[in-house]
């Protein structure tokens, strides 16, 4: 029988329909459309993806996921996918987890606490196979990731929590590596632009920008706060120019890039030369930190890795192992806000 003598199913497409069609049996079309476990003539999938595409069908998702016992699905929650820095976190989580099986559902805490708990009971409620939570504060209350009792690893969280894994940065070493490159330009009054929604748990950068100052025997510099994003570094950059000259820094250490964008944006309205005028070193080292004018000198978090770390003790050959707290190096990329040419 030729596939042109199969009459289209009327109703919703089945994987018998797609089998009659193509002339091979359903556990042909199974292995196809999931790849195996058996490997499957390349004329033979050539005929059942024509079918497929022909018939329009969609494999059963929730079907699928009830025979193997898992949605071959993971959720991430970030604070704010606009974010650059968070958006290229979830689009290497996803890349990583797709390399497994896996796709992903994003959704976003929008800086909210409570936005957060509820995410976590709606990816609960999916039954998601794991979940990867970037908290909007470094000492999340985790009462619904444990009640919910899916597999969960805290995702850039330089801390170690009882009872969950965590991957992140070491953010007073790359403080410190920040700071360190302002004062060998010779700068003695260096600011702080930090975020507003940190947490109980003391900012890991305000850390290093203090202590790598004393250390160095310079004045603690001024430190102001502001929302992690461009528009917060906008108003910290025009209230650090609302200093007397006295007091004003001449170098800004920012917390993450966007605050950094904001300021230089700031200091450009106010006819300030960056850097001049006053240097600006950043946090994160996000796509934009290279297109900004002029370009950012930035702390990299390793993102890829960072990534790959958390899919793999969560769904990979780490999970169901003991409890990992993985801690990775930034790399201060030197560009030419900080005064380097």
């Amino acid at each position: 029988m030729t596939t042109s003598a199969v009459q289209t199913p009327r109703g919703p497409v089945t994987r018998k329909d797609v089998a009659r069609y193509a002339g091979v049996s359903t556990a042909v079309v199974s292995y196809v459309v999931n790849g195996g476990p058996k490997n499957v003539a390349p004329a033979t999938e050539a005929k059942v993806r024509d079918a497929i595409r022909i018939l329009g069908y969609r494999p059963n998702a929730a079907a699928r996921a009830l025979k193997l016992g898992s949605s071959e699905t993971v959720g991430v929650i970030v604070p704010d996918n606009t974010n650059p820095f968070f958006s290229q976190l979830a689009h290497a989580v996803e890349d990583a987890a797709a390399e497994l099986g896996y796709g992903m559902v994003l959704t976003n805490s929008g800086g909210s606490l409570a936005k957060e708990r509820q995410n976590i009971r709606n990816l609960a409620a999916r039954q998601v196979d794991g979940v990867f939570l970037a908290s909007c504060v470094f000492d999340p209350d985790l009462t619904d990731l444990e009640a919910s009792e899916i597999p969960s690893v805290l995702l850039n969280n330089a801390g170690s929590p009882p009872g969950f894994t965590s991957v992140g940065v070491d953010l007073e070493a790359g403080a410190r590596a920040a700071v360190e490159h302002l004062i060998g330009h010779g700068h003695t009054n260096i600011g702080l632009a930090i975020g507003t929604n940190t947490g109980n748990q003391l900012d890991g950068r305000e850390v290093g920008w203090l202590r790598t100052l004393r250390d160095a025997g310079l004045p603690d510099g001024p430190m102001l706060h502001g929302e992690f994003s461009r528009p917060g570094g906008y108003e910290v950059g025009k209230r650090f120019l609302a200093m007397a000259m006295a007091n004003r820094p001449t170098a800004i250490f920012a917390s993450n890039d966007m605050q950094a964008i904001g300021i230089l944006r700031a200091l450009h309205e106010a006819g300030l030369n960056v850097p001049d005028d006053m240097a600006v070193v950043s946090f994160d080292g996000s796509l934009d930190s290279e297109y900004s004018w002029p370009a950012l000198t930035t702390v990299a978090q390793p993102v890829e890795a960072m990534a790959e770390a958390a899919v793999r003790a969560l769904v990979g050959e780490g999970r169901g192992e003991a409890l990992q707290h993985s801690i990775l190096p930034t790399e201060l990329i030197v560009r030419q806000s900080c005064g380097c040419k």
